[in-house]
C-alpha cells in the first residue's frame, strides 16, 4: 500500500507493507532511495533540524504483523520492535525488567513516549534503553536481505563502532533470555530465584526531556554465601555507543558483597569507560561521572 505525500516542500512518499515478503519486495523496487520508519519522532527531528536529508520514499513498518506486543516465548521474553515506549514502561510482563521499565520513563516526554517506539530507541544506536538491554543480555531479531537473523545486542553495537552494520537491515523483536530470572507463573506468584541488586541512572543538562550525558545500568544476583554470582555493568549516554565493562564485572564476581566495593568499582568503571567529548561534556568528565553514579549506586543498594 502506498499513501501520497502530502504538506508542502519535499514529501517522502509512504509504503506500508503488510507482511515481510512485501517489506522484503519494496526494499528491491526502490534500491535505496528510502528510510524506514516506526514513530518516526528522531526522523521528525532529524529533518527538522537539517541534521539528515528527507529521503524520496519511506517505508512504514506500522502494519508489519509479530512486530507489536509484549509476549513469553519459551525461555524468553520477547517485545515486538514497534512497541510504543508508553506500553513498555507499564506493562505487566517488562515489572519482571524494573531496569528497562526504568528507562522507558527516562526518555522524552510523555507525549514522545506515546508514539516512539523501543525498536526506534534501539536503532538510534544510541538510545537509553540500551545500556538497560544490555545488562539483560537482550538479542536482535532482524529481517535481513538474506532471511531473518538472530544477534546479540553487544555485537550489533559493536557493528557500528567497526562499521558493519547494514542499513537495510529491520529490526523486528527483541528477544531476552530469562533463563537466570523468575518468571511470574500461572498464579503470579515469583518462584524463588538469588537476591537481585540492580539500579538504572540517566544524567542530563536538566532534570527532564534531555539527551543525557550518562547513562548507567547495573544488574546482579548475590548467593546465599552472598558472593556475586551474576554481574552485568552497561554505560553509555549522548551520542556515544554503549558498551559492557567487563572488567568492572570482572573485579566483582565471585567476591562477597560489600559498601567497600563501591570505591573500587567507581575507579575502574572510569578507566574503562570508553566515551567522547562535546560542547557539554568533556570525555573525562563523563568517565568519572559514569564511575561515581555507579560507585553511588551500589553503596545505597548494599545499604539498603
Amino acid at each position: 500500500m502506498v499513501m501520497e505525500s502530502y504538506g508542502s516542500g519535499a514529501q517522502p512518499t509512504v509504503w506500508q507493507p503488510v507482511n515481510l515478503d512485501e517489506l522484503q519486495a519494496l526494499k528491491n523496487k526502490l534500491s535505496g532511495s528510502y528510510c524506514f520508519a516506526a514513530g518516526a519522532t528522531l526522523l521528525r527531528t532529524q529533518w527538522e533540524g537539517g541534521l539528515v536529508p528527507v529521503p524520496e520514499h519511506m517505508i512504514s513498518l506500522a502494519r508489519i504483523p509479530d512486530a507489536s506486543g509484549i509476549y513469553v516465548d519459551g525461555d524468553h521474553l520477547v517485545i515486538g520492535a514497534l512497541t510504543r515506549l508508553s506500553h513498555c514502561a507499564t506493562d505487566v510482563l517488562l515489572q519482571q525488567l524494573p531496569l528497562l521499565q526504568s528507562a522507558m520513563n527516562a526518555i522524552a516526554a510523555p507525549s514522545i513516549r506515546n508514539m516512539a517506539t523501543i525498536g526506534g530507541n534501539i536503532v538510534s544506536g544510541v538510545g537509553d534503553s540500551i545500556p538497560a538491554l544490555l545488562v539483560y543480555d537482550a538479542q536482535l531479531y532482524w529481517k535481513t536481505d538474506n532471511g531473518m537473523e538472530m544477534r546479540s545486542l553487544s555485537s550489533w553495537l559493536n557493528g557500528g563502532r567497526e562499521g558493519r552494520r547494514n542499513p537495510n537491515d529491520v529490526l523486528i523483536a527483541i528477544h531476552i533470555p530469562m533463563k537466570h530470572r523468575p518468571f511470574l507463573d500461572a498464579n503470579r506468584e515469583r518462584r524463588s530465584a538469588a537476591r537481585e541488586i540492580s539500579f538504572y541512572r540517566k544524567l542530563g543538562r536538566r532534570e527532564t526531556f534531555t539527551a543525557s550525558l550518562v547513562t548507567i545500568a547495573f544488574y546482579g544476583e548475590l548467593g546465599a554465601d552472598d558472593r556475586w554470582k551474576k554481574i552485568a555493568i552497561a554505560a553509555g549516554g549522548g551520542s556515544g555507543i554503549a558498551m559492557r565493562l567487563t572488567e568492572s564485572e570482572k573485579l566483582l564476581l565471585g567476591v562477597k558483597a560489600s559498601v567497600m566495593q563501591a570505591s573500587s568499582l567507581a575507579t575502574t568503571v572510569m578507566t574503562e569507560f570508553e566515551t567522547y567529548s562535546d560542547a557539554f561534556a568533556t570525555e573525562q568528565y563523563r568517565k568519572q561521572t559514569a564511575g561515581n553514579m555507579f560507585g553511588a549506586g551500589l553503596w545505597e543498594a548494599l545499604r539498603s
